[in-house]
């Protein structure tokens, strides 16, 4: 394989910084982290996967689990663009620090983890995830005994407009003139044409909606996966629930709202023998009964830990917004924030970083 060599050379300004490394909360920070995971499992699936840097013939690429790292860091720090996240590794010690880079080694340019992202597939992010999870199973932490689902919308990154403008712009892209640029490069088509319309609350959403999963006894993120606005949140749960099945153990109960309820999610669950959590909603026939008014009070004290992760990722990564418009670049995004979001929380919960 031809990826770069970088050695791990200590330099006089390596050296000189260590006096300090006690006094740097976010060296310590990641430095902890980088503890609490065995990251040769991921390093084996990323290479699986990611085929640049495979041939032995033209230019050494960067290591997949670096880039994968550099990923994780514009998750914790909130990093909104890839030549900030660029900028912010070439200026930060505990940066380099934890990707196990010299000081005077130069960050991997911005188009890079444009790219890196690019290539990475949903299946790769799907396992890499599952790994993760299942080294926290193996140290003896609850995983997936009871499962949240829920969903929320999420804005499109691009301005609303119509279908038939959306396929006039994709016509004229399309064309030998409209693939080139003022100066004559190619041009990448920046129209969202994944997000649609919704109607939620007495307002119109143009966007995307993220269905998640999430453990309710530590607050893990088991799932999450990207749909249309438009799709009801009801033909998710199974999916959900599917790919919440991180170990042996099984899903012992499944906690959703009434925009759930239903016969085909509440066979699906009689079927593979898992307790049926779903609130219950008034019909044209009957109205809920006191018991099952009951029941849905007790319900909804699982489900706020979906809430809970909707909460934090809106206001520290912007989980309400997509950054791209591409329905499959924002999927690969999420799950690096279910990856980052997953590790700080075990980490806290083995005691490896305060609560």
């Amino acid at each position: 394989m031809a990826y770069k060599k970088i050695d791990n050379y200590f330099s006089f300004a390596d050296i000189a910084i260590q006096h300090n490394a006690d006094k740097n909360r976010s060296l310590i920070f990641l430095d902890k982290i980088n503890s609490t995971i065995n990251w040769k499992p991921v390093q084996n699936m990323l290479i699986k996967f990611y085929e640049t840097g495979k041939s032995k013939e033209g230019e050494r690429a960067y290591s997949p689990l670096l880039l994968f790292k550099c990923m994780l860091l514009q998750k914790w720090f909130q990093i909104k663009s890839d030549p900030e996240l660029e900028s912010q590794i070439n200026d930060r010690i505990s940066f380099k620090s934890f990707l196990d880079m010299p000081l005077d080694y130069p960050s991997p340019d911005h188009s890079t983890f444009s790219r890196f992202r690019k290539r990475l597939s949903k299946d790769a992010m799907v396992q890499i995830n599952s790994l993760l999870l299942k080294q926290f199973y193996q140290l003896g932490i609850s995983i997936n005994k009871g499962v949240a689902v829920d969903a929320r919308l999420v804005k499109s990154a691009s301005k609303p407009v119509s279908k038939k403008k959306i396929k006039i712009l994709k016509e004229k892209h399309d064309t030998p003139e409209g693939r080139l640029d003022q100066n004559g490069n190619f041009k990448k088509f920046t129209r969202d044409i994944d997000s649609d319309w919704t109607f939620k609350n007495d307002k119109y959403h143009y966007g995307l909606k993220e269905h998640a999963a999430v453990d309710t006894d530590n607050g893990f993120i088991l799932s999450t996966v990207l749909s249309p606005s438009s799709h009801h949140d009801s033909k998710y749960l199974p999916y959900a629930v599917i790919y919440s099945m991180h170990t042996k153990d099984k899903v012992q109960t499944v906690y959703a709202d009434k925009g759930y309820a239903g016969a085909p999610n509440r066979e699906f669950l009689t079927l593979n023998s898992i307790k049926d959590g779903i609130m219950r909603k008034d019909n044209i026939n009957a109205k809920l009964t006191d018991i099952e008014i009951t029941r849905n009070k007790a319900i909804s004290k699982y489900r706020y830990i979906v809430e809970q992760y909707f909460g934090i990722s809106h206001k520290h990564d912007k989980g309400y917004r997509a950054r791209f418009p591409q329905i499959m670049k924002n999927t690969i995004d999420i799950m690096f924030r279910q990856f980052a979001f997953n590790l700080r929380k075990g980490a806290k919960i083995l005691g490896v970083i305060p609560v």
